[in-house]
């Protein structure tokens, strides 16, 4: 398979982004490897937190959160999905599938053998971390979901989502920083839209992200359908602590929340949050709040 891999020197200097980086190779199912980016910080015997990023953003969404969860004593993964951040990026779209997204993420936490993971997930990180999730139960110990959905293509995705799909493979330039400022209640700095752009240095660099809002599924016959109803029927058996800590401010995912605590038994009795003055990504504009709620749900759930 063929990849782009963004040079070292466009992280330099990033705005509260210091933490080293760590790579692991996984399988492109051609022949060759990849090569994926992940954080590792914290105690690495404390059980883990997984924090599973979206589109078009990468782990650097998370550098407010991780001092927080670290500082509670807690290990603390996030990774860069195939395609974003440091991560290799392959060079044709066709290469980019819902199911290759889902058994990347799972060759790095075989191969870190990560146990007893917190799982926080928001935007295409629930899309893949959920479906992690439900095809291996045992390494999961409780669920955290922030603006995010696992769908089926059995309902209409709503018009904000059309309108963002439509945007995404019709903008002559696909610009991440400038689509994540759009999807936050705060105006971003340029040094942190920068940041968001630093992965991409030219349009090839895109092919990823330009392919995530085509994979979702939207219709019963999407490939990934029928993986995404098996992994529905594993949640709606799941009893293990499981959090929604949705915004007040995203049109995409609003009411998720409500759905996720209709059908999964873990969601009762948990302490359910609306994060206040947050949008799509919550963790730029309520990154202390969020990691505060996720460090409360642990030590709630510690069983």
């Amino acid at each position: 398979m063929d990849f782009l891999r963004t040079d070292d020197s466009c992280f330099n200097d990033l705005p509260d982004y210091d933490f080293p980086p760590n790579y692991q190779m996984v399988d492109d199912f051609e022949g060759g490897q990849l090569r994926v980016h992940y954080l590792d910080e914290g105690p690495k015997k404390a059980a883990p937190i997984l924090l599973l990023h979206g589109e078009p953003s990468w782990s650097f969404l998370y550098r407010k959160m991780i001092p927080i969860l670290v500082q509670a004593g807690h290990r603390v993964i996030a990774p860069d999905l195939v395609g974003f951040g440091r991560s290799d990026k392959p060079s044709k779209r066709i290469d980019y599938t819902y199911q290759r997204h889902v058994d990347w993420m799972k060759s790095l936490i075989v191969q870190l053998d990560l146990k007893d993971i917190t799982l926080v997930c928001q935007d295409w990180g629930g899309l893949i971390g959920l479906r992690l999730a439900a095809e291996d139960t045992q390494r999961y110990a409780r669920i955290v979901a922030a603006n995010t959905m696992l769908p089926t293509g059995d309902h209409d995705p709503g018009e904000a989502f059309k309108k963002w799909q439509k945007h995404s493979q019709e903008v002559p330039e696909f610009s991440a920083g400038n689509i994540i400022n759009g999807g936050t209640t705060t105006a971003l700095s340029a040094a942190v839209i920068s940041a968001y752009n630093a992965p991409f240095p030219e349009e090839k660099y895109k092919e990823g992200a330009r392919q995530f809002p085509l994979l979702v599924p939207i219709t019963p016959d999407d490939p990934a359908a029928g993986k995404n109803h098996t992994a529905w029927k594993v949640l709606s058996q799941w009893h293990k602590p499981f959090l929604t800590a949705f915004s007040d401010s995203d049109l995409i995912t609003a009411g998720g929340d409500k759905l996720m605590q209709k059908l999964i038994p873990g969601t009762k009795g948990q302490k359910h949050t609306t994060i206040i003055n947050g949008g799509h990504f919550l963790q730029e504009d309520q990154g202390q709040s969020l990691a505060e709620v996720v460090v409360n749900f642990i030590v709630l759930n510690n069983d």
